[in-house]
């Protein structure tokens, strides 16, 4: 697969953005200007984000970050953007946790004033393990502390997830049960078969990640528990550390009500993900950060829940990722950013690996 160095990640105009904010802004907090207006050569493919300044003298907050959902005519990665569920749940968690997220401030449902619902809160300062290139290459901050500093980041990370699922009450998490019948795994599964039928629409099928799906029925747990709020998109690459504690967790539209272990299942696999790319590419990587069996047991200290099925669970979690990667491969091509093979699991950055799950030789 040829591809660009890097997909884009907006096709807004920045200038127009900081106009149209500016007069949004006035309207929140008369007289107020967003100032240094900047899109993270970091964004995602996903919702955007803005980092502004307000400048006003009884503003709540200067330094902030405008979350806004994906432009609708740029082939998005997923197919609804519900910044009002995210914004939801960042308060909840606020509310009823000790977990750091970001503090809240406005939500915007009108598209009007940006083109797209969004919602602003104030920006946390620190640094976050890097995507590209990856924090499992060399030269990277996390890839140059020493083991004990990386432990510390770990035992953190897992920490926060721990008290994510025993904190948040269920019942006030409600408006996070995906749609369906059946119990929260079943609609989680039920919600990517789904997803994956929306980016194959008039597209090739991908044979990989319809195996991954019959061997998660082989697999199905015989009891998935009593479901939590999961974060969705657990990695440490959401997460901003001062030092190496969190002092944000971000990025919360894939939020939903489903068994602990698809958030460890996630956490797990991305962080392999990035070691096997490492690794592949000939260097050493960080095969001693977030083992599977190192997480399970502290999850089990920290909650007195010891994870079960989690060979189901890391491959559901490579699976997911795989229909994301596809989604993402079938944009690049939508912008003559990349050539779509022949075979469509080439698509897939880790189809090597999700394949290996899938006949039961991957191993951690």
């Amino acid at each position: 697969m040829a591809t660009a160095p890097r997909p884009r990640t907006t096709t807004r105009d920045p200038g127009d953005l900081a106009r149209r904010l500016t007069a949004w802004l006035g309207t929140r907090l008369p007289g107020a200007e967003a100032t240094g207006v900047t899109v993270p050569a970091s964004n995602g493919m996903s919702s955007e984000t803005l980092l502004f300044d307000i400048d006003h003298p009884r503003t709540p907050v200067r330094a902030c970050a405008l979350r806004l959902a994906a432009d609708p005519a740029a082939y998005t990665v997923f197919p609804e953007y519900d910044m009002a569920r995210q914004y939801r749940t960042l308060r909840l968690v606020a509310e009823h946790t000790d977990v750091p997220v970001p503090r809240t401030l406005w939500l915007e449902d009108d598209p009007g004033p940006l083109g797209a619902p969004f919602f602003v809160m104030a920006r946390a300062e620190g640094r976050v393990p890097p995507d590209v290139m990856p924090y499992t290459y060399e030269g990277s901050w996390l890839y140059t502390a020493t083991d004990a500093e990386r432990e510390r980041l770990e035992a953190a990370t897992i920490g926060l997830l721990a008290r994510l699922h025993d904190q948040v009450p269920v019942g006030e998490a409600r408006f996070l049960t995906l749609p369906g019948e059946g119990d929260a795994l079943r609609r989680h599964v039920t919600a990517q078969r789904a997803y994956y039928a929306w980016v194959i629409d008039g597209l090739a099928r991908s044979p990989l990640i319809e195996a991954a799906f019959d061997r998660l029925e082989q697999l199905w747990p015989r009891d998935s528990g009593d479901p939590v709020l999961n974060w969705g998109d657990a990695r440490i690459g959401n997460i901003v550390y001062d030092g190496f504690d969190p002092v944000a967790v971000l990025d919360w539209e894939m939020a939903a009500l489903a068994p602990r272990e698809v958030d460890l299942g996630w956490t797990i696999y991305l962080h392999r993900f990035f070691h096997d790319l490492t690794t592949g590419s000939g260097q050493r990587g960080l095969p001693g950060l977030l083992r599977r069996d190192r997480v399970e047991a502290r999850y089990a200290r920290l909650t007195g829940h010891t994870p079960r099925d989690m060979d189901f669970y890391t491959l559901y979690a490579a699976l997911r990722h795989a229909i994301v990667m596809l989604r993402i491969a079938y944009r690049q091509a939508y912008f003559g950013e990349a050539d779509v093979p022949g075979d469509p699991d080439a698509l897939i950055l880790h189809h090597d690996s999700l394949r290996a799950m899938v006949q039961g030789s991957y191993r951690y």
